[in-house]
């Protein structure tokens, strides 16, 4: 996979590239957002604390596929208010640390989810080449 960033914009405002080329041969995993929701079916209340359980939540799927965070190709998240991003973006740049290829992203502020408590949602797109 390749990274698209052209020297002709504006570089990326954080840790995300502007586009990501998937080559032939790779298996698309796509995830459902994920909410802040632990077996015990307990949301936690900050942000940070949300993002970190949706990221684990998500690294869980990829798993299941034979995935990791290095195989995402983009993330989508939504936070309900302006002043969540910088949790959420800690918890995103936390999630990402060794990984060599950043993935496409796009964060936007939304009204509500389906439950008051919830205040993000993250779904990825992973691109997985199987050896052999």
């Amino acid at each position: 996979m390749r990274e698209l960033t052209p020297k002709t914009i504006a570089p990326p405002l954080a840790a995300y590239t502007h586009g990501v080329e998937v080559p032939k041969g790779a298996r698309l995993v796509f995830t459902s957002g994920q909410l802040a929701v632990d077996l015990t079916g307990t949301t936690p209340e900050s942000v940070r604390a949300q993002s970190d359980l949706c990221f684990s939540n998500i690294a869980a799927i990829l798993g299941a596929a034979g995935a990791g965070p290095g195989d995402v190709v983009r993330i989508n998240a939504f936070v309900t208010d302006r002043a969540y991003m910088a949790d959420y973006m800690a918890a995103r740049d936390a999630w990402l640390v060794g990984v060599e290829r950043l993935p496409a992203s796009t964060l936007m502020i939304v009204g509500g989810f389906t439950r008051a408590e919830f205040k993000v949602e993250i779904e990825v797109v992973a691109a997985v080449f199987d050896q052999g």
